[in-house]
């Protein structure tokens, strides 16, 4: 599956003020940046980036995954103190 193609669906779907998708073979890494985080849990957070991306998860287009979410303030927090892009 394309980094592209995942990037447009959790958009779409969360709304997301960004996203970043790369890839290491089968395995991809999302960065998702959204106000919709706010006030979740890690595993609602979780659950929610996984929701739209199911049917390629359970066709096995997509194998594995690793999630990072970030509201905008701790996005901005995040690039400064720990992980640029």
């Amino acid at each position: 599956m394309d980094c592209k193609q995942i990037e447009e669906i959790l958009t779409q779907a969360l709304g997301l003020e960004e996203v970043h998708v790369t890839s290491d073979g089968s395995h991809y890494q999302v960065v998702a940046v959204g106000e919709c985080f706010d006030g979740m849990s890690r595993i609602k957070q979780q659950q929610a980036i996984y929701a739209p991306l199911m049917d390629q998860i359970t066709s096995g287009a997509l194998h594995a995954l690793s999630i990072k979410t970030f509201t905008p303030t701790q996005w901005k927090r995040e690039k400064i103190f720990n992980m640029p892009l």
